[in-house]
């Protein structure tokens, strides 16, 4: 058996843009680009990028939420996306996601009760009522929610309390891997170190496997063990945390990391401004799409995209004037 619970290769999602009288295809937005990496099991991923990059288009893509394009996601060794619905119902008891807004992941209709219920009973797990109740209270426990929770609705609690909710429902089917969509940035900072630190527990007590998809770096670097930094619909380096937050190679993450807010006012540290827009997804620049950005750009920038460059075993990067 591999080490790897997740391997994901030369994924692509291109979303069609139709137009004209007859619908045809005038253009696509090329969301995910030929990206490739692994995750291995108990491990956290953490993906970063500025919005727009794809980084949601991933994570769903990888669930098969969103139909890739083209490319191969290995789940435990097998290729998900030559599955057909039956067999991926079945799979997807082992993925799960959570999702960036607590307020409208949850059906205002239904108790809590009902919705930690709801996929259980899709796969047919602890049929018998008091099973079913004891599963319930044990889930209510594992996010530290109080027990008469089950006979709330979503409405009658904090949001900090609606994404324990969320993380509630995940676990309902016993996953082995989830993909966290910025499960913390609709949270007040206090409520989100509360929310990480119990993701964080719940990884160690059950073995979990997480893709964290965030904008806050700090969270990011606290939760991953490996940090994959995203670049309109292209990852961009990849490598541990402590050596990426340590040592970045690529323009774009030294750009990104720069806008970090220090505690300290008195340490003086680089700020790093990007001129101009990022460039559209429906026609990005030829080359590194970076490049019109980079204020180390050479002229190779502008007429090939870089290959994959390692730094070392477990730190890569695309780029061809890096910082050294």
């Amino acid at each position: 058996m591999s080490d790897y619970l997740i391997e994901v290769k030369n994924l692509t999602k291109r979303f069609p843009i139709k137009g004209g009288l007859f619908g045809k295809e005038v253009g696509a937005v090329r969301a995910v680009n030929n990206i490739s990496f692994r995750i291995k099991k108990g491990e956290t991923l953490g993906l970063v990028g500025e919005s727009g990059c794809g980084k949601t288009t991933l994570g769903r893509s990888i669930l098969r939420l969103i139909e890739p394009t083209s490319g191969e996601v290995f789940f435990n060794g097998e290729d998900i996306c030559k599955y057909d619905s039956e067999r991926m119902r079945a799979v997807r008891r082992k993925m799960q996601i959570i999702f960036q807004d607590p307020y409208a992941s949850l059906n205002p209709r239904m108790t809590v009760g009902a919705i930690l219920s709801e996929p259980m009973e899709i796969h047919k797990l602890n049929t018998d009522k008091e099973q079913r109740k004891k599963r319930l209270y044990e889930l209510l426990d594992q996010v530290q929610l109080p027990k008469d929770a089950l006979n709330k609705y979503p409405h009658e609690f904090s949001g900090g309390q609606r994404q324990r909710v969320c993380i509630a429902r995940a676990l309902a089917v016993e996953p082995e891997f989830i993909v966290c969509d910025e499960p913390v940035s609709a949270l007040d900072v206090s409520v989100q170190a509360q929310v990480v630190n119990l993701l964080m527990d719940l990884q160690k007590d059950l073995g979990l496997t997480y893709l964290f998809i965030a904008h806050d770096l700090k969270v990011v670097e606290y939760i991953s063990n490996r940090v994959a930094v995203m670049y309109l619909g292209n990852m961009v380096e990849v490598a541990e945390s402590h050596e990426l937050y340590g040592g970045s190679r690529h323009p774009y993450t030294k750009a990104l990391f720069s806008a970090i807010p220090q505690p300290n006012p008195n340490i003086k540290h680089e700020r790093i401004i990007l001129e101009g827009d990022i460039p559209s997804p429906m026609n990005p620049p030829a080359g590194c799409h970076f490049h019109p950005r980079c204020w180390m750009a050479k002229d190779e920038c502008k007429q090939s995209y870089p290959g994959i460059t390692n730094q070392s075993e477990t730190h890569e990067f695309k780029c061809h004037n890096p910082i050294q």
